[in-house]
């Protein structure tokens, strides 16, 4: 198994903030060698890599901690310059027995990544083109969808609370909410009831602006999925939003080593969880949250419209699986499959 100390001559370990980021060089026998802070502004990332440039002439990994944050734009620069990036993760609790600084931190990076073998470096995601582009629409929708569900709850209770007219004993479907959109001042109405129904009004506009929003979010989405990789819109139980979510998590070639670490990405990975007389495996809970929920949805997908998958759960749920360790197979399953088609993108 090769080492990172056998790969590399010098580790640059990085701590990125909003404002500086501190490098620090460990060559490849552990010792360590300079160090020094920049400015974030371009003329301090062009000085900061230039800085590596001098310092560590030779095969040089840089190890970086917010490579998805403050470091963004810097880990782009690198690579484009060449240099290998690894996402490493902050530093634990037991590894801070000296103290934390932005010198110390840079410097545990450093040496987190020079203990790891060569195969488990973790490549940042790409940061740039449409699956930039992809990354910065899913936040948009996630920030779009929660305030939606606020809104539509706020409006609810409202209807509940105070006898405006509306039945609102179920949830509020889309002609109803049209509807209350387009209330206007009543004469009969007294200054509380009006700025009762005004405030209604308001909720339920935003409730339509946001459902605009969000279609013309889907339609950039399948735009840039389109550019990307066509073909998964075609796969069964796979929209947009969910084809977009694994491009942005997959990123592009080298992020994820294998097929089982993008199970593990997934929380798909199979998790022991047997005792005594009973053998059996449960759902795995970390990795990529978004990811995992993507992969649930294309297997809810999947089980109501596919007839094979129907199938296969009628013959699971014979042999005595939940329903969860049954969502649970066919997600690592449908991880397994579109990691090796993603893989086999140009």
């Amino acid at each position: 198994m090769t080492m990172i100390a056998q790969r590399f001559d010098y580790v640059i370990g990085v701590d990125t903030h909003a404002r500086t980021h501190t490098l620090v060089v460990i060559d490849g026998a552990g010792v360590r060698r300079k160090s020094d802070t920049f400015p974030t502004s371009a003329p301090g990332l062009r000085r900061a890599e230039a800085w590596i440039g001098r310092n560590a002439p030779g095969r040089t990994l840089v190890a970086m901690e917010g490579t998805g944050s403050y470091g963004a734009l810097f880990a782009e620069r690198l690579e484009q310059a060449g240099f290998p990036v690894a996402e490493t993760r902050p530093p634990r609790r037991q590894a801070r027995r000296n103290g934390k600084s932005d010198d110390i931190d840079a410097e545990l990076a450093a040496r987190f990544a020079l203990t790891l073998p060569a195969r488990e470096i973790a490549a940042p995601r790409r940061n740039s083109g449409n699956r930039a582009a992809l990354q910065v629409l899913l936040t948009g929708r996630r920030h779009r969808t929660r305030e939606r569900t606020a809104t539509v709850n706020m409006l609810t209770a409202l209807l509940r609370t105070h006898d405006l007219g509306v039945d609102a004993r179920t949830a509020l479907s889309s002609g109803t909410i049209t509807a209350v959109a387009g209330w206007h001042a009543r004469r009969s109405d007294g200054p509380a009831a009006a700025t009762i129904r005004a405030e209604a009004a308001d909720l339920a506009r935003r409730i339509r602006a946001l459902d605009s929003e969000l279609t013309t979010n889907s339609v950039g989405l399948t735009r840039h999925v389109t550019a990307l990789a066509p073909w998964l819109l075609e796969e069964t139980g796979i929209g947009p939003v969910s084809a977009a979510q694994l491009l942005a998590s997959w990123s592009h070639h080298g992020r994820v080593r294998s097929e089982a670490a993008f199970a593990r990405l997934a929380g798909t990975a199979p998790i022991p969880a047997s005792s005594g007389n009973t053998s059996r495996h449960r759902l795995h809970r970390g990795g990529d949250r978004h990811l995992n929920q993507a992969l649930w949805t294309i297997a809810f997908n999947r089980t109501n419209t596919d007839e094979a998958t129907r199938d296969y759960v009628a013959r699971r749920t014979a042999e005595g699986k939940t329903r969860k360790e049954i969502i649970r197979c066919l997600k690592r399953y449908i991880a397994r499959s579109l990691f090796r088609k993603l893989q086999n993108m140009p």
